[in-house]
């Protein structure tokens, strides 16, 4: 008993300053009884909901059901990571717009606006009307872009695990970052003590270097339409070997489904692909100098990178964030 009052004092003290905290009951109604589930995975459920206004949002949920099993550990690092997501104010990450925190029936959610069109995930091939060549270097831009300012922030929040999985496309196919698997954190962390917590199997912990050798599997990725890589973890070594046996033919490494490419921005591609993908992390390129090296080829300025329709949500948080105060 002394523990759940502690707790609850805890989650109620500690309030996350700047994050509107909604109700429970009005993300309910917007997520239609939470019935509406776009994914999910061990850790969590991803839902999507439609405001009053009209305004979609993605709600991402904890797969724990119970206060009892939801450790003060993870009570941290959930207030921790909603702190680092208000950090995150660009327009090629998907954006934090609240939280949800109720005890009965137990609740942590986040919620984020919602990008209709999935993830690169989605074989490019199935969606070749509209990822043609310029769409596939608009993505690559606004994606870097947005790690370039995560990078830069202070202190830097280098995404905990880049893929493909994590770029979300909105209605004009413009990238959109976001970041789901420290979900599977918080519920190691709820299942691990407090003395065996430290000896615990967690996540590595994210950092710059990590995040450009995603960069280049992502970049293979997204010009060939389909990754050799996603089914088991390589190492850069493998994937540089890769990389190098099919970049004797340059050509070979382009999606055939694409009508037409060009080949100067290809050809500074794969040297940004070979650079990131060095072993040796201290060898490879900060974001900043990949896209400096990209913009020679490549004409895509921050503004043309971002998404040209940005829904209004913000008239509808500031309504639901006085209804829940």
């Amino acid at each position: 008993m002394i523990f759940f009052v502690y707790f609850n004092s805890f989650a109620r003290e500690n309030i996350v300053i700047g994050v509107p905290k909604l109700n429970r009951s009005e993300l309910e109604t917007a997520c239609e009884d939470f019935s509406n589930i776009i994914t999910s995975g061990d850790s969590y459920i991803v839902y999507k909901g439609t405001l009053s206004s009209g305004v979609e949002i993605a709600v991402i949920s904890t797969t724990i059901s119970s206060l009892e099993d939801w450790s003060m550990h993870s009570e941290t690092a959930f207030r921790k990571k909603i702190d680092t997501f208000s950090r995150v104010n660009h327009k090629n990450f998907v954006n934090l717009i609240g939280y949800c925190e109720e005890d009965e029936p137990f609740t942590r959610m986040m919620i984020f606006e919602y990008a209709p069109n999935g993830t690169l995930f989605n074989d490019p091939v199935e969606e070749a009307d509209h990822l043609d060549w310029p769409a596939r270097m608009r993505t690559v831009m606004g994606t870097m872009y947005c790690l370039q300012y995560m990078h830069e922030l202070n202190p830097p929040v280098p995404h905990c695990n880049l893929n493909s999985k994590s770029i979300f496309l909105t209605d004009d196919y413009a990238a959109k970052i976001t970041e789901i698997d420290f979900w599977s954190e918080l519920t190691a962390k709820s299942k691990s003590s407090s003395d065996d917590l430290e000896n615990s199997v967690l996540p590595p912990l994210a950092d710059p270097e990590t995040n450009v050798y995603s960069l280049g599997i992502l970049l293979i990725e997204i010009i060939s339409g389909k990754s050799p890589f996603r089914r088991k973890r390589v190492s850069s070594k493998l994937a540089a070997q890769y990389f190098r046996h099919d970049k004797q033919n340059i050509a070979s490494l382009v999606d055939p489904s694409l009508k037409s490419f060009k080949n100067n921005e290809l050809m500074v591609i794969c040297e940004v692909i070979e650079q990131c993908l060095q072993e040796d992390p201290r060898k490879r390129p900060t974001i900043k100098e990949s896209i400096d090296k990209l913009r020679e080829a490549i004409d895509a300025s921050p503004n043309a990178a971002v998404p040209r329709l940005s829904p209004l949500w913000w008239a509808e948080l500031e309504l639901l964030s006085s209804e829940a105060a």
